[in-house]
Order: structure tokens, then sequence, then C-alpha cells
């Protein structure tokens, strides 16, 4: 590793510096060594990469896809692009450009540009700890369809097997409005879930998915402790595609569909998790972060929608082969995609060959998005109680094991035979209803209380240019606005979370308002920790809350010689989001 001579000025004040990751030796006051210097990305590249890699995962090949097909195909897509060009690509610059510029992790910074909200940053932290609890479920799910594909026979293709309800059972999607269910269906509940009839009934671990759970989060351990890094036509799938690009209109006047489209945008692109902002830090100042942007909003994009022509093209052609119309194919939630693309699977010439492709795929996409949720928390750890930590636990490798086991414990309540109705639950509470709420609050930090004026000095330092009046706008006014009143819609017009035709009971609604506040429960109280702490009136206390201290001023650029390793990798998750 390279290192350049450190600025003359310094990047922090005292009693931040020893929260920095920089390429030395950090004492407990916070000093460093003369010859310290942050680490950046070996190459602009390497960051791209990265980004698009966390950005594209599950999600677009399973949220997109489900959410489109339960928004009534088109209707989804038409506010899903409103809120990508309004709200996804101007707050994926705005985290870009704070990371970039101040060269810190979620946490502190935005602790510095808004004190009042400097719960917004550990917030980020915590939502990105209970999403990585049970997104690694989905990849254990991928892992159990991978080596069941190596089989000779593709085991959901057939109702002779002991797990098939033969009476209810269909080689094929049988109409909604029928008794049956098709083979694919019954392989996903009673096979790999042995779901039982809701939550209230947990019926016992599923041991084959603990199994599975535990190597998928085996392999997140020894990737982030040591580092990482032809189309046939089918029938019908014309019918399928129209489903997915014609709008019904109607449902456009649903705020559920608003608020699924925003924290689909969010979800996909990381808005909110923390992780963004931390990857940016480790840019070099000058680097071009507008065009890392659209680089990735575009690939991202891209791949949610080519991922729903693929899969409306496959419930088409199921339609066709069973002579039913498309919204017929009776499938909910994550088995959308479990069940339409196995069943498509099993009816391409060599699918010995295509099947454990599509799931190795899945497992990939899966595994990079959630090495950055899992990095997140174990650097945040290392930041605030790294010294006590590393005293405790001896070895830096130690911590990033103690958080995969922690995660894993936290995961099995989704690996019973209810885990289903628990997983659909977690994912409704933490990754629409917590997330734009804590959208909509970083947004009022940044934009509103540190000002769009000092954003826009930030990124005209960076890049030599004030952001266009489409950034300001958006920054200003659109993005708040239109976050908040999809905020009020959702809270005004509140429908309780459901699996297939499921409905929760009372308690679990309450669990889940419970999961919602564990994330941002933070916000509130470093409010209020913060106002106690300050000195004077209520008044003068509610100025001092407001007032940023982060000065503009005291960041130099890095030398642009610097050419240093990953920073994503190995030894830099030692120190410092």
């Amino acid at each position: 590793m390279e290192t350049g001579a450190e600025s003359s000025k310094p990047l922090c004040d005292e009693r931040d510096c020893d929260l920095r990751p920089l390429d030395g030796k950090v004492t407990a006051e916070g000093s460093s060594d003369a010859e310290a210097q942050r680490p950046t990305w070996s190459g602009q590249l390497e960051f791209i990469l990265a980004s698009v890699g966390y950005a594209v995962g599950l999600g677009n090949v399973w949220r997109f896809p489900y959410l489109c097909y339960s928004s009534g195909g088109g209707a989804f897509i038409v506010p899903y692009l409103i809120m990508v060009v309004l709200c996804g690509i101007p707050l994926l610059f705005m985290e870009f450009a704070i990371g970039q510029y101040t060269r810190l992790g979620p946490v502190h910074v935005l602790a510095k540009m808004c004190p009042l909200l400097k719960g917004v940053g550990l917030a980020t932290v915590v939502i990105s700890f209970i999403f990585s609890t049970y997104y690694n479920v989905l990849i254990s799910w991928a892992l159990y369809y991978l080596f069941n594909s190596f089989k000779a026979t593709l085991p959901w293709t057939s109702c002779n097997n002991t797990w098939n309800v033969v009476e209810n059972c269909s080689s094929g999607f049988p109409g909604n409005t029928t008794h049956l269910q098709s083979s694919s269906q019954q392989f996903f509940d009673h096979r790999l879930l042995e779901k039982t009839s809701g939550i209230e009934e947990a019926g016992g671990v599923r041991w084959e998915l603990f199994g599975y759970l535990l190597v998928a989060w085996a392999i997140v351990y020894l990737c982030i402790f040591k580092g990482v890094k032809s189309t046939g036509k089918l029938p019908g799938a014309k019918n399928g595609i129209l489903y997915f690009v014609t709008p019904v209109w109607r449902r456009l006047f649903e705020v559920k569909v608003w608020v699924n489209a925003a924290a689909q945008v969010f979800n996909s692109l990381g808005i909110a998790f923390g992780s963004m902002i931390s990857m940016a830090s480790y840019n070099k100042f000058h680097n071009n972060i507008l065009r890392d942007v659209l680089i990735v909003s575009l690939v991202n994009s891209f791949t949610s929608i080519l991922a729903g022509f693929v899969i409306f093209s496959a419930i088409g052609y199921m339609a066709h082969i069973h002579n039913l119309p498309v919204d017929n194919i009776a499938t909910d939630g994550p088995g959308l995609v479990f069940v339409v693309y196995p069943e498509v699977l099993s009816t391409m010439p060599v699918f010995q060959l295509w099947a454990p492709l599509f799931f190795l795929m899945l497992l990939c996409l899966g595994l990079d998005s959630q090495f950055a949720n899992v990095e997140v928390a174990v650097t945040f750890l290392k930041d605030e109680f790294g010294a006590k930590v590393l005293h405790f636990l001896k070895r830096e490798e130690l911590l990033a094991l103690a958080v995969c086991i922690v995660c894993f414990i936290l995961g099995l309540p989704h690996v019973t035979k209810g885990g289903i109705y628990v997983f659909q639950l977690m994912d409704h509470c933490t990754a629409v209803v917590s997330l734009v709420f804590l959208a909509f609050c970083e947004v009022v930090a940044v934009c509103w209380i540190f000002g769009t004026a000092r954003l826009s000095l930030m990124v005209k330092r960076m890049q030599g240019k004030s952001p266009s009046i489409y950034f300001r706008l958006c920054w200003l006014l659109l993005c708040p606005v239109l976050v908040l009143c999809i905020l009020i819609s959702s809270i005004v017009q509140y429908t309780p979370p459901r699996y297939g035709k499921y409905t929760y009971p009372l308690w679990a609604e309450w669990m889940g308002w419970g999961i919602s506040l564990v994330s941002v429960i933070w916000i509130p109280l470093g409010a209020i920790h913060e106002i106690c702490n300050n000195k004077g009136s209520l008044v003068q206390r509610l100025k001092t809350a407001i007032t940023p201290t982060l000065d503009l001023d005291a960041v130099d650029p890095l030398p642009e010689k610097q050419n240093l390793d990953n920073p994503m990798s190995g030894k830099l998750f030692t120190s410092g989001v």
C-alpha cells in the first residue's frame, strides 16, 4: 500500500480524529502518525463496481417484479420511474457528495451536519443491521434451490413427491379461482418452507434451512473478515410483457403503490442505509461523482426493468400453456420469483445447466449487497467501541465473527416452519415503513437544515462547478415534499401487512411496529439528547442544535498521486465508517 504526504491542515478535529479510518496507528487520544492518511480506491472503476454491486442485488430480481405484479403491472413502473428521477438520483448524488467531501461515515457526518438529527446516522446503521438479519434468509433459499438443481430431475416439476398434496397439485400454474396449486408452488410451500397456517404457529425449526443459513453466514464472514471481491422465445411471453408495461391507471391513485415505489428506489439504490456514504468517503476528493451517480442509477434501474421483462415473459408463458389470464398466476410475496423462475427453468433445454447457473447468479447478487450491510455494522462498532472491543476480543476478525453470529441468531425465526410470515412482516416494516421515514429525516437534515447552499458549495469545490438547477430544486423542494406526502399518506391510509390471503393478528401488527421503531427511535432520542446537553433557554438550545458543526474549510483534497489498495477490503474495515 502506497501513501502520500499528510495534508498540513487537519481533516477532523481532535475529538473525531480517532474515528477516522486512517492508514496509520491511531492512539486512544486520537493522534496519528504524521504519515497517516485515509485510504482511497485504487481506481475510479473500483468504486463504480463496488457501488453497482451493492445496489444491484436480490431486490432487483425479487422485490421489483413482485411489487409490479401486486401493483397492477405497468401501474408500478410509472411511480417507480418518477421516484428514480425526482428522489433516487438526487439523493444518491447527495450521499456521494457528503461522503466524498467529508471522508466520514454516516454516523459522524450527519451528526456534524445537523446535531439535532444526529440520530439519523445511527438509525442508518441499525436499519442496515436489521436488514442483514433477514436478507441472508433469501440467500439460504437460493442455496437450497442451487443444491436441488443438480438432481437429474428437478424436484419442483412433478406432483409425485412426498411433500405434494396430490389432490390439490397441478403440473403447471392453476388459476387462483380454483383450489389447486402448482407443483413449484407446493415445492416452495411444503418442501422448502414446510409452511404452517400462520405466524401464530411457529412449527419448529426447519433444520435444512438452518444449515443453509449457517452456510450463508459462513460465506459472508469469510469474505468480509479478509476482504473480497442465451434467451429462447416463449409462447405467451408477449401477453406477460404487455401486462408488465401496460398501466392500470386507477392503481396510480392508491397510496400503497407510491409508498412501495419509493421504498423500492431507496432499497435498490441503498439510500438511507449508510453504505453509499461510507463507500464514497474513500473516493479521491475530485472524483466525478455525477458520472458515478448516473452509472449506478441507470444500471440499477435497467437491471430491475430487465428482470421485470424476464419474469413477466415467464408468467405470460405459464398463463399461455395453462390457458389462464396473466393476473391469475397464483403466487405472492417472494414466492413469485422462487416459484415462477424454477417453473420456467424446468421447461428449458439442458435445464441441468441453466438451473444451477441461475441460482448461482442469485447467490452472487445477494452476497455482494449483504457484504456492505454487514460491514456497516462492523465498522460502526469499531468506530465507537474499537479500543474496548479489541481489548475484550483480542483479534479484529473476531468482531466480524461476533456480528455474523448475532445476525445468524436473530435470523433463526425466519427458518422456522412459520418463518415466511415473520419474513414478510419484517420486510414490510423495515424495508418500507421505517425506510421511507428514515429517508425523509435524512433529507431534512441535509437539504433543509444543513442547507442546499452548503451542499452545493461542497459539490463545486470537488467538481469545479455547482450542481445544476435540477439537483438544487430536487434537494430543496421536490425530494422532501414528495417523500413527506408519501409518508403522511401511508399513515393516513394505513393498510396492515398481509401474506397472500393471510391476515396478521393484531399482536403481530404491533410487533411489526415495534420492529419499525427499533431503527427510527434513535432519531427522537438523539434530538432529546442534543437539546438536553446544550445550554441556555429552550430556544437557544434548539438554535444550537440546528447549527452545523461541520467546517467546510477544514477539508483539503488528498494528493492525486495517491494510489492505495482497495479500501473496502481486508484491514480497512478495522476502522471507521
